[in-house]
């Protein structure tokens, strides 16, 4: 078993595995093709995690630290039929939550405007849009879109808006399919993306999809930065119709010269959603139950596809 974690700061553990430490050095720390469970190592570039896959022989699961896949799905082809692929639900919902929220307000009430004026020993008022009464749309209602509207509601919005890949209903009301987002984003005063990177979601926000946001609205993106067509969006933020809120970018990391950085009214953060306090220890309760439920041949939470019999993947 490949771990990120040293194994002996996990406690509680099953016994009987063997357990490795490898977080993306040099060296691996067996031979790859002895490793049953490889455990993605978190926030390591594409190279990185892709290098042991073409050798992972015998491996059954493949467990991501990430709530996204999409940093191992290229390296799917290369493994043995039946490998399980699991992300990590239950890890990332609290703190991408927090940091979409604090985005928005950031971003709604200009505290980057007050951050440049205190550099300056500069004092400006003013009035600034609240997030009360406005309307959220939330595209990717999976359990981070949830924990973000949890996160609304209190603040008083007018009204949350969910989107997800197909409808369904939750018990905070209907959740709209992406084919109802046309009539759905001119009533957005706020439009949060979190929906997992796919060949669906790849550039969802084109500049169709931004040319229907109502004016001086504001988009959040704590997704994945191709879910944005770049382009698109620099021209909706240099006319001023839009701002934008960034914690994803593509490309990223966001070149130093990149016209997105000095972009008005935009936001940044460095992908930092995900690697806060809460993620080691909800990393490790992840790790003890998937590894218990492997070791004792129960079913695997949070599996996302199964590899098929040529190399490709089946979905869950």
């Amino acid at each position: 078993m490949w771990l990120p974690i040293p194994p002996e700061e996990i406690p509680g553990l099953p016994e009987g595995p063997d357990y490795l430490f490898w977080n993306g050095g040099e060296d691996f720390p067996a031979d790859p093709a002895d490793c049953a469970f490889y455990v993605v190592p978190y926030m390591k570039p594409l190279d990185v995690v892709l290098r042991p896959m073409p050798h992972l022989g015998s491996v059954q699961v493949v467990q991501t630290l990430s709530a996204g896949v999409d940093n191992v799905t290229p390296g799917l082809k290369d493994l043995p039929a039946g490998v399980r692929l699991c992300n990590a639900r239950g890890v990332h919902e609290a703190s991408t939550a927090e940091l979409a929220l604090t985005l928005i307000l950031a971003s709604l009430r200009g505290v980057p405007g007050f951050v440049r004026a205190q550099d300056k020993g500069e004092w400006g008022g003013g009035f600034h849009p609240a997030l009360a009464d406005k309307n959220v749309l939330v595209v990717g209602y999976g359990s981070i879109g949830a924990a973000i509207e949890d996160r609304l509601v209190p603040f008083e919005v007018a009204r949350v808006a969910r989107v997800a890949r197909s409808a369904r209903t939750t018990a905070r009301g209907p959740v709209h399919p992406l084919t109802e987002l046309p009539s759905l984003l001119p009533e957005a005063d706020v439009v949060v993306l979190s929906t997992p990177l796919t060949e669906t979601t790849r550039h969802l926000v084109n500049a169709e999809f931004l040319a229907r946001m109502k004016d001086g609205a504001l988009l959040v993106n704590v997704a994945r930065g191709p879910v944005v067509d770049t382009k698109a969006l620099l021209a909706e933020l240099e006319s001023g119709r839009l701002t934008a809120a960034l914690d994803v970018t593509d490309p990223e990391p966001l070149p130093p010269d990149h016209p997105l950085w000095q972009a008005p009214g935009v936001l940044i953060s460095p992908h930092v959603g995900g690697p806060t306090s809460a993620f080691l220890p909800r990393a490790k309760r992840l790790l003890i139950d998937q590894l218990s439920r492997f070791v004792n041949r129960e079913p695997l939470g949070n599996v996302i596809l199964t590899t098929g019999p040529t190399n490709g993947a089946t979905s869950a």
